[in-house]
C-alpha cells in the first residue's frame, strides 16, 4: 500500500524515517523515539490518537504487505522495534482497562482448570452481553447509499487482508487449537480457491459500489479508532505471549458476526444491490455460525485446557475486541445520526 499522509509529529518524523535506509538513519530514529514518547506523555486517551494510530499501524505494516517505496530492511531494526515496543506497551493498558470495564458486572466464574465447554460458555456470555448501539441494525434499516459506501471504507482496512492478523498465531499453537485454527483459517482463505477468498468477496463488494478496492486505498480518510481495531489484531498476532489474546479475539469476533452480517447484507439489499454485493455477507452468515463453535470450544478452549494460565488473556482479547467495536459503533453512529461524514476527510466516492 501506499504510505499514508502523516497526521501528525510521530508519523510524519516515521516518514522521514522510512525514506532511508537503517544504517544511515541514527539520528532520524533517535527523533522519532523522543517525538513518540513526548506524544505519549501528552495524550489523553491513545486509542483515538491519529497520529499514534497511524504510526502503529505503519510499523505493523511492515509485517504484512510492506509499504509503498519502504525497503523491507526495515522490518526488524532493532531501534524501530523499539518505537513499536514504546508505542504497544500503553495501547495494551488502555485496552485491557477498556476490556476490564466491558466485562465488569458479568456473572460468570470459570474453574481453575476450566474445560473447554466452560471457556466457550464465558465467552458466548460475554458476547450476548452486548447491548450497545448496532451499526448492523442502522445499516439494515437506515443507511444512505453514502452512509453505506463509508461503512465499506471503515472495514476495508481490515477485510481487504481478512484473516492474516490471526494467521500469525498458527505456529504459537499445538494440537487441537491449531487445527482449529488451520480449519478456520482454510475457510477465510477460500479453501484453496482464490475466487472465494473472504478479502476478494469484500474487494467485489467495494467495486460494486463503485469504490477503489486496491488495499489501504482509503487510508488517509480512515479516523484512529478504526486504525485502533486492526492494531489491536496486530498486536496480539504478533506478540507470541499475547496468543491466548488472539485466539479470544478471534473466537468473540465468530461469536458476534453472523447475525450483523444478515443486516449488513439487507441493508445493501435494500438499495438495489445484487449477489455480487451481498455474496461477501451472505457467506459470512453461514460461515460464521460453524466458526463460532470452533473458534470458542476448539481453540480457545483447547488452548485453556493445554495452558490453564492464558484464560486472562483469552478474555482479554475477546472483551478487547468488543470495546474497540463499541467505541467505532459510537463514532459511525453520532456522525451519522447528525449528518456528518464519519471518515476523517470528505471523500469523493462516499460524499
Amino acid at each position: 500500500m501506499k504510505f499514508p499522509s502523516p497526521k501528525g509529529p510521530v508519523s510524519s518524523a516515521l516518514r522521514a524515517v522510512l525514506s532511508g535506509r537503517p544504517e544511515d538513519a541514527a539520528e532520524d530514529l533517535d527523533l522519532l523515539h523522543r517525538l513518540a514518547a513526548a506524544q505519549l506523555a501528552e495524550t489523553t486517551d491513545i486509542i483515538s490518537d491519529d497520529d499514534l494510530q497511524l504510526t502503529l499501524f505503519c510499523l505493523y505494516e511492515l509485517h504484512y504487505s510492506g509499504l509503498g517505496g519502504v525497503t523491507d530492511e526495515w522490518e526488524w531494526e532493532p531501534d524501530l522495534l523499539r518505537v513499536r515496543r514504546l508505542l504497544e506497551k500503553p495501547f495494551e493498558a488502555a485496552l485491557r482497562s477498556a476490556a476490564h470495564e466491558t466485562v465488569a458486572g458479568l456473572e460468570f466464574q470459570p474453574a481453575d482448570n476450566p474445560t473447554s465447554d466452560q471457556v466457550a460458555q464465558v465467552l458466548f456470555t460475554l458476547a450476548s452481553s452486548d447491548t450497545g448501539p448496532s451499526v448492523s441494525r442502522y445499516v439494515a434499516r437506515k443507511a444512505s447509499l453514502d452512509q453505506l459506501k463509508e461503512f465499506l471504507i471503515h472495514k476495508s482496512i481490515y477485510q481487504l487482508k481478512e484473516a492474516d492478523p490471526h494467521t500469525w498465531a498458527i505456529p504459537r499453537l499445538t494440537g487441537r487449537p491449531k487445527a482449529a485454527l488451520v480449519e478456520i483459517q482454510a475457510d477465510e482463505y477460500g479453501g484453496g480457491r482464490p475466487e472465494r477468498m473472504h478479502s476478494v468477496l469484500f474487494a467485489r463488494s467495494m467495486r460494486g459500489l463503485g469504490l477503489d478496492d486496491r488495499y489501504g486505498a482509503y487510508i488517509d480518510t480512515i479516523p484512529a479508532i478504526s486504525l485502533a481495531a486492526v492494531n489491536l489484531m496486530s498486536m496480539c498476532g504478533l506478540n507470541r505471549r499475547l496468543r491466548g489474546a488472539i485466539t479470544g479475539h478471534l473466537a468473540i469476533y465468530e461469536m458476534t458476526s453472523s447475525q450483523p452480517n444478515r443486516f449488513d447484507a439487507n441493508g445493501f439489499r435494500r438499495h438495489g444491490f445484487g449477489t455480487d454485493v451481498t455474496h461477501y455477507f451472505d457467506e459470512h452468515v453461514e460461515a460464521d455460525a460453524v466458526h463460532e463453535q470452533i473458534a470458542g470450544r476448539d481453540l480457545a478452549g483447547g488452548l485453556v485446557e493445554a495452558e490453564p494460565a492464558l484464560l486472562d488473556d483469552v478474555l482479554f482479547g475477546a472483551a478487547a475486541a468488543m470495546a474497540v467495536d463499541a467505541r467505532m459503533s459510537v463514532h459511525l453512529l453520532a456522525a451519522w445520526d447528525s449528518g456528518r461524514t464519519s471518515l476523517r476527510a470528505s471523500e469523493p466516492a462516499a460524499a
